[in-house]
């Protein structure tokens, strides 16, 4: 069971998130929240496709770029943490879309992908301006943008949802990508100088 759920973890995830999107569509009337909400939820699926399968390669980019080998089934493991973020990420604001903090929480998530995405281009010095996932982390920052604007415009957020929904976000990216770093046997501690060392080689 365990080695089924690690090879099709992102057909696992892709299911449970679709489920979570009909479910919402037929609850009827949903706030503004809540239906950006459903269209990020959508936006994931397609993002971990785009980002690891069709046409995939980021997680080949970031092993490249610290030298590293990445096995197919490593690969496919390291969509679990992911998915069970992302479905965090979908129900958890859903259901609280009238906690402005939760939104936050959300919305810094999808301006996180695109700043990452939009940087790999530069850091691994792509031909083209893209890198696998970044037209969906551009969609997903542009709902970001939209959330923000509407509990802004409407006067629903104090400083400390501005401020803490951001503070929660960064700690359990961090969260994901050290756990992510692990899987593949390096510490996360050390990713900065692996780095920077395979930059000056280039």
């Amino acid at each position: 069971m365990i080695r089924f759920i690690k090879h099709y973890a992102l057909e696992i995830y892709t299911v449970l998130a679709m489920l979570f999107i009909v479910c919402a569509a037929m609850m009827g009337e949903l706030s503004v929240i809540q239906k950006l909400v459903v269209i990020d939820a959508f936006l994931f699926i397609l993002h971990e496709w785009e980002e690891g399968h069709y046409p995939g390669g980021f997680v080949n980019l970031v092993a490249s770029l610290i030298d590293i080998q990445v096995d197919e089934e490593t690969k496919r493991a390291s969509r679990i943490p992911a998915g069970i973020l992302l479905l965090l990420l979908s129900i958890v604001p859903f259901i609280y879309h009238n906690v402005p903090m939760i939104t936050m929480v959300v919305a810094t998530f999808g301006i996180i992908e695109g700043f990452v995405h939009t940087m790999g281009i530069r850091l691994f010095r792509m031909k083209k301006f893209y890198t696998p996932g970044a037209v969906t982390a551009w969609l997903e920052l542009v709902v970001s943008v939209l959330m923000i604007t509407y509990l802004v415009t409407n006067h629903l957020g104090h400083w400390y949802d501005y401020v803490f929904g951001p503070v929660i976000m960064f700690i359990c990216f961090g969260t994901l990508q050290k756990t992510m770093t692990l899987m593949v046997g390096i510490n996360y501690s050390d990713m900065p100088k692996m780095i920077k060392s395979q930059w000056n080689r280039k």
